[in-house]
């Protein structure tokens, strides 16, 4: 009951999600942009201070390094990786550094981060903070909460819900915390927002996306420039785009019953393996359990039946498209 609670909580009115343990790396010195620019998937060199993007690093057969948050202020850029992730992706980034002038600081200890998720979140930072960030995805702004400086960001409704990251000083966390607590917004479990980031077909690195993932297996298009120069694994992405196709499909399914299946259940057609599961919960949306799964591209139309393996036996299922309709 207490998910379907904070499930609702974010559908109508606001929660908040506890990102203390995501990683954040920062970027100064003049070559910073174009450093960046030269490695990640997306868009970077134009971005001024106050905005950002979602970027992945890839390696050089196309595959998906990490996932990351870029923001840019003024004299630094601040990089945002999945938990556990600051120092794999710096040792990464620093083997592409030669001459540029850029210095790469783990400042994960320095920094809090928790995301505002719901309709009212943008009232609700307004209110506490006299200020809101643009609405863009990632765009931010440096802001004021009673006396602690924060930094206030757009997110990119990986609940499907409007959010505001909300980046403060480590060791006033347990202030701000308590302070968005007070103002409503009561913190949100991992049942509920897996509920809440599954129905909207957000991917979670280290869950459904990994090494072994081409960037073009998954919903890709925030995360990736066109227009851009050269970076590792472009040429992958632009055959793939241009001359090629993936072998699957990242998809949805939408299962039969009340039985929720296991990370790396097998999905069938035909009695053939065609995929495996890779996160699934139960939908309170849609009132039945749903999964995210790879696929192969022959399967992955929307609308197409397959089953999925729930131990010894079968449950059918029908492949949905991302995000999944409420």
């Amino acid at each position: 009951m207490a998910a379907a609670q904070e499930y609702a909580r974010v559908r109508h009115r606001v929660g908040l999600l506890d990102r203390t343990d995501f990683d954040v790396l920062e970027l100064t010195g003049r070559d910073r942009a174009t450093f960046l620019h030269a490695l990640l998937s997306n868009e970077i060199r134009a971005l001024g201070p106050g905005q950002g993007c979602a970027a992945t690093l890839l390696d050089v057969h196309g595959k998906v390094q990490v996932v990351l948050f870029v923001w840019v202020a003024d004299d630094r850029i601040f990089v945002v990786t999945p938990p556990a992730m600051a120092a794999k992706t710096a040792e990464a980034l620093d083997h592409y550094l030669f001459s540029e002038k850029v210095a790469i600081e783990d400042v994960s200890r320095d920094h809090a981060l928790f995301v505002l998720a719901g309709p009212t979140a943008r009232a609700m930072v307004e209110r506490l903070a006299d200020a809101a960030p643009p609405e863009r995805p990632w765009s931010h702004v440096a802001a004021k909460l009673g006396e602690t400086p924060v930094r206030l960001v757009s997110g990119a409704r990986e609940t499907g819900e409007d959010e505001v990251w909300i980046m403060c000083p480590a060791p006033v966390a347990t202030n701000v915390r308590a302070a968005l607590a007070g103002a409503g917004a009561e913190p949100i479990g991992e049942q509920a927002y897996e509920s809440l980031r599954i129905e909207a077909g957000t991917p979670r690195f280290g869950h459904d996306v990994d090494e072994s993932v081409l960037l073009p297996e998954i919903p890709f298009e925030t995360l990736l420039s066109h227009n851009k120069g050269c970076y590792p694994g472009q040429e992958v992405v632009v055959r793939i785009r241009d001359r090629g196709h993936v072998n699957r499909m990242l998809r949805g399914l939408v299962l039969e019953g009340d039985q929720v299946p296991a990370p790396g259940a097998e999905v069938l057609a035909d009695g053939a393996l065609i995929g495996k599961v890779t996160s699934a919960t139960w939908s309170p949306g849609l009132s039945r359990p749903i999964a995210l799964a790879f696929v192969r591209r022959q399967h992955a139309e929307p609308g197409t039946r397959v089953s999925v393996r729930l131990g010894d036996a079968t449950v059918a299922a029908a492949v949905s498209p991302l995000p999944f309709a409420r």
